[in-house]
């Protein structure tokens, strides 16, 4: 899956496409590591990751989706976003960072932002990645246990984990409002780790190849005859 996946990033550049890659889902649920994955197998001058936080102090006086806007691939790019645009939905709503009316309102903001992207010819590939309660606590006892994964845990987790039920409901909103023709959100079971980054490399590669074939560039004619004359002993 690797290997093809840097093919297929090698005809994007080639072929000036853009993709974008959003991953949601629990803490715990295994998007870093995902990201790992696809980030050994491709060339990092092409292939963007945003992790998403809150916004700093310039992005509070702009449009709440501008800061996405900031970071959508130019031609030939991948942009991967660990956390999204959803979080207008899902944290701020479930915190209260947005009032009500705001992120009702942000459904169709976000249909509509992904509509441009689709109509400029990008491809979405949306993965919501998903776990039981038992699960994420295994995990994160995990994170507590071995030193070198402590970086992982944060409070945010543990309150995040206390409001379970309004994070379930903000995610099957989010599933039920803003899965669109050729940018429908994906459901990975990611209980076990190994399997889920398989399905979910090849959900990538499957939604970035839709509708074009893989191709690459022909090598220049001055290196061609050089190179066929001078062949290495």
């Amino acid at each position: 899956m690797q290997h093809r996946l840097m093919l297929l990033q090698t005809s994007y550049n080639t072929q000036g496409q853009r993709g974008v890659v959003v991953l949601e889902g629990w803490d715990a649920a295994g998007k870093g590591g995902l990201i790992r994955r696809l980030a050994w197998a491709t060339d990092p001058r092409t292939v963007r990751v945003y992790p998403i936080g809150a916004p700093d102090a310039h992005e509070q006086k702009e449009h709440w989706l501008q800061r996405f806007w900031n970071r959508v691939p130019v031609a030939g790019e991948i942009a991967v976003f660990d956390r999204s645009w959803y979080g207008r939905v899902l944290v701020e709503r479930v915190e209260g960072f947005a009032d009500e009316s705001a992120w009702k309102r942000a459904y169709r903001e976000i249909n509509e932002f992904e509509q441009q992207l689709l109509a400029e010819d990008f491809r979405i590939v949306k993965l919501f990645l998903d776990i039981t309660p038992e699960t994420q606590l295994k995990r994160l006892q995990s994170r507590l246990n071995h030193p070198y994964k402590r970086w992982k845990l944060t409070e945010d987790d543990i309150r995040n984990r206390h409001r379970w039920r309004d994070y379930e409901a903000a995610y099957s909103d989010m599933i039920d409002k803003t899965s669109q023709r050729h940018a429908k959100w994906i459901r990975i079971d990611a209980n076990e780790k190994r399997r889920s980054r398989l399905e979910a490399l090849e959900e990538i590669y499957q939604g970035l190849s839709r509708g074009f074939k893989l191709a690459f560039p022909e090598p220049p004619v001055q290196a061609v005859n050089y190179l066929t004359k001078h062949k290495a002993e």
